[in-house]
């Protein structure tokens, strides 16, 4: 069965778009890179949900094949250097893994 890994991030204060824009591309850029990882989506949350979301205001939603694709997509060097860089732009973030 598929397993959703789902981050959030707190963005660092001062992030521009281009730097968003920089490490959505680079995060997209992995579904080609990892085997296992089917898909991946990014983006910040809906207006709505902006009260709700205790400051994270950046979430991805990664599909991988089964569970046992997390553990290789975690040390993948395509995931390294997008967690590089997510190093540089948050201050903070939380994951979940989910398995549907």
């Amino acid at each position: 069965m598929p397993v959703y890994h789902i981050v959030l991030f707190h963005l660092k204060p001062g992030v521009t778009q281009e730097q968003l824009s920089q490490w959505r591309s680079l995060t997209k850029s992995m579904v080609d890179k990892i085997p296992g990882l089917l898909s991946v989506e990014a983006n910040g949350p809906l207006p709505i949900s902006v009260p709700r979301a205790k400051g994270f205001d950046m979430g991805i939603v990664a599909v991988l094949e089964k569970p046992e694709h997390i553990a290789s997509y975690a040390i993948h060097p395509a995931h390294l250097e997008v967690h590089k860089l997510r190093e540089e732009l948050c201050d903070d973030t939380l994951a979940y893994d989910l398995e549907f």
